[in-house]
C-alpha cells in the first residue's frame, strides 16, 4: 500500500502573506527546519526568498518557474512583493515537518524552554463558524514576534558571519530533542521504508525476476478544500486517496 508521495516527501500549496512586516515587506514566518530540506517551486506572483545559512546572508528572486531548496538549518524568510505569490512546497520527511520539525526565530527568551515556545507560537485554527479573524490576528502576531528575533539574526550574521547562527542552531536543536524518537517512527515507515522497497526490488531485477512488476498501482492525489494558517502563508495539502 502507498502511504506516502514519492521519496516519502509532502506536498503543499501555499500563499504567501501578503501582510506588511515592520520593515515594510509583505511576507511569512522566518523559521528553521531541523531535520528536513524543503523545496520550493514558484507558480504564481514575484517575491524574494531570504536565508541565513553557511553562505551569510543571501537573497533570491522568486518568480515562476524558479525552483530551489534548502537544507536543514537554513533561516528562511519569504516575501510576496506582487501581493499573489503562491508557491508548490515539496517536504522531505512526510511527518516531520507537521510535527514540530520547524523553529520559528523567536527572540531567545521565547526559545528558553518548550513551554516558552508554544506560548509564542500558539495559533488559534480557523473553523466553519467563523474564527478566521481570530485565526489571522494569531498568525500576524506569531510572525512578527518572529521577524523580531529574525532582523537581530540578520544583522549578526551581516556582521559576524554565519557564526552567528550557532546560538538559534543551538536553541532550536534543544526544543526538539524531545521529539526526535516520534520522527525516527516517521522516517522507518516513510523515506527508510521505500528505500528499502527499492532495494529489493534491485536484487529482483539482478536475478532477471519480474514478479513485483504485476503488483503495479495508480494512486490520486487529493487536494484539501481548506487553507489554513502556515509560517509562510495559507496553506492547503494534498493527502492520497484511499482509492
Amino acid at each position: 500500500m502507498i502511504t506516502s508521495f514519492p521519496g516519502a516527501t509532502g506536498l503543499s500549496e501555499v500563499s504567501i502573506y501578503d501582510w506588511p512586516g515592520a520593515d515594510g515587506a509583505a511576507g511569512g514566518t522566518p523559521h528553521v527546519h531541523t531535520a528536513s530540506t524543503e523545496a520550493y517551486v514558484v507558480q504564481r506572483g514575484t517575491g524574494r526568498l531570504e536565508t541565513l545559512d553557511s553562505r551569510g546572508f543571501t537573497s533570491t528572486v522568486l518568480e515562476p518557474g524558479v525552483v530551489l531548496w534548502f537544507t536543514p538549518g537554513t533561516v528562511h524568510r519569504a516575501i510576496n512583493d506582487s501581493g499573489d505569490l503562491q508557491v508548490l512546497v515539496v517536504m522531505q520527511n512526510a511527518g516531520l515537518p507537521e510535527n514540530g520539525d520547524a523553529v520559528m526565530t523567536f527572540p531567545p527568551e521565547h526559545l528558553a524552554d518548550a513551554g516558552a515556545y508554544r506560548r509564542a507560537a500558539a495559533l488559534e485554527l480557523t473553523d466553519a463558524d467563523g474564527g478566521v479573524a481570530a485565526g489571522e490576528e494569531a498568525a500576524r502576531r506569531r510572525r512578527d514576534l518572529a521577524l523580531e528575533g529574525y532582523f537581530a539574526l540578520k544583522e549578526a550574521v551581516l556582521a559576524a558571519g554565519p557564526e552567528a547562527l550557532a546560538g538559534f542552531h543551538a536553541a532550536a536543536a534543544r526544543l526538539v530533542s524531545a521529539k526526535t524518537g516520534m520522527w525516527a517512527e516517521y522516517v522507518a515507515g516513510g523515506a527508510l521504508e521505500q528505500a528499502e522497497t527499492t532495494r529489493r526490488q534491485l536484487h529482483s531485477l539482478d536475478s532477471a525476476e519480474s514478479f513485483y512488476l504485476g503488483e503495479a498501482q495508480t494512486t490520486m492525489g487529493k487536494r484539501g478544500a481548506r487553507r489554513v494558517y502556515g509560517m509562510c502563508g495559507r496553506i492547503r495539502t494534498w493527502g492520497l486517496s484511499d482509492n
